[in-house]
């Protein structure tokens, strides 16, 4: 092959690998917009809802190729919101979260599984209480795009998994505490370097808010 030929090859190849890679970036968790939610049997009677928020997490992320994700975030189980301080206090204590203990759970993604363009299995290591545990968590890619004042490139995403409360050492009220836990994940994350916060998206304090959000 003439050395011009293979030179034009070689740049082209470097050039198409520049595309791809500039098509992953890093989004950090919108703390505000992104919430937990997990519902477990309450002696038959009903499957309350609590509910949790992330602390601060990172996304990798393109789009188009969500196989090559990874994620790493930490959920702040003190803000736990049961509807009743006192209920909050009770799931707060060493037989259950122990946050005075472990105040955050942690997630770190351990690969992909797509399904298609926007549905796959994350997996996953979860540490709670101090336990690690590998999770699989089913979800749905919403979009990612700029918000309607094109302050922030949002990604979002909807997911959900089960867990079994004894593999993290909660085995406290076993009569009338159930053992699965069903977990809804809403999440959203902005997009680094954008115009504006990038790890949230605080509700204006008034209507002279230089960085104003769109949606409540």
């Amino acid at each position: 092959m003439p050395i011009k030929t293979l030179l034009c090859s070689a740049f082209l190849a470097l050039g198409s690998l520049g595309v791809a890679q500039a098509a992953e970036s890093n989004y950090r968790y919108d703390t505000v917009h992104s919430q937990i939610l997990f519902s477990i049997d309450h002696n038959g009677y009903s499957r309350p809802f609590g509910r949790l928020h992330i602390a601060k997490g990172v996304l990798h992320l393109d789009p188009a190729n969500l196989s090559q994700a990874s994620t790493e975030l930490d959920i702040d189980l003190a803000g736990l919101d049961m509807g009743d301080a006192a209920w909050n206090a009770a799931v707060l204590k060493p037989d259950f979260l122990d946050s005075d203990k472990n105040r955050y759970a942690h997630f770190v993604s351990t690969g992909v599984e797509q399904k298609d363009a926007n549905h796959g299995v994350l997996h996953g290591q979860l540490t709670l209480r101090g336990v690690t545990r590998a999770i699989d968590i089913n979800f749905t890619f919403n979009r990612a795009a700029k918000t309607i004042y094109g302050l922030h490139t949002v990604a979002g995403f909807s997911g959900s998994t089960t867990l079994d409360r004894t593999d993290f050492g909660m085995t406290a009220f076993k009569g009338s505490i159930g053992q699965s836990v069903s977990v809804w994940l809403e999440l959203e994350a902005i997009k680094e370097g954008d115009a504006g916060k990038t790890n949230e998206a605080p509700t204006p304090t008034s209507s002279t808010d230089p960085n104003p959000k769109e949606s409540p």
